[in-house]
């Protein structure tokens, strides 16, 4: 069996199921825990708590403006490098035909040289994300050994996404095989890690926006 076999095969099996398993333990431990009951009478009816939470998703996808001196540079970074990871993901022609061959579903691709850029693009603004976190005293001091395993499991496929698009340092069969076992490891780690907020970002957002709403505090 070759590198390439295996990931193709076992290992994107392996990879999907322990996906699939890590991401209900996550959830259901969320789930399950304790949540103190709230006694104080909700000062705004259930329809106004829900759209509280639904308008505190997207308010705070912004810092206030009071904290951009400070953090406006992570955000931009943040917001390049995630936009560009979105144009490579949906844009690329392999992603969509992969997403075609499970869910039916595609879309015209973008062109390759779009998408070689917009892969740079990500590439450097996560580079300098993880830049910017050793030379930040405060990022530095709160930062973890997930913070950086969680860098280099989406620097690699991103790495050798840019590699296999070029081929220049190995044939195809090679770079194809590494690239897709890098994803196979971004999803093994996901449910275990930081990058869980994937899954969770917009719903936590929700949550505070509606318990902010419940009771009659603005967010």
């Amino acid at each position: 069996m070759t590198l390439l076999s295996f990931a193709r095969g076992p290992g994107m099996q392996v990879a999907t199921l322990i996906l699939i398993a890590g991401m209900f333990w996550r959830l259901s431990g969320i789930l399950l825990l304790r949540r103190r009951v709230a006694h104080a009478a909700a000062r705004n009816p259930f329809a106004v708590r829900l759209l509280g939470g639904a308008v505190t998703i997207f308010t705070r996808a912004i810092p206030r403006r009071t904290f951009w001196p400070r953090v406006g540079a992570g955000v931009v970074l943040n917001y390049v490098f995630h936009i560009g990871l979105f144009i490579v993901l949906f844009g690329g022609a392999p992603h969509i035909l992969i997403i075609h061959e499970i869910f039916g579903v595609a879309w015209p691709d973008l062109p390759k040289g779009v998408i070689v850029v917009a892969s740079g693009i990500t590439l450097a603004a996560l580079i300098l994300l993880l830049v910017r976190r050793l030379c930040h005293p405060v990022l530095k001091m709160l930062s973890k050994p997930d913070d950086y395993i969680s860098w280099l499991i989406v620097f690699m496929p991103i790495f050798t996404g840019i590699l296999l698009s070029g081929e220049t340092v190995a044939g195809y069969g090679a770079l194809l095989a590494w690239h897709i076992l890098s994803i196979e490891a971004l999803m093994i780690w996901l449910p275990f890690g930081k990058l869980m907020h994937v899954a969770l970002v917009f719903a936590g957002r929700g949550m505070l926006g509606y318990n902010f709403s419940r009771k009659g505090a603005a967010t």
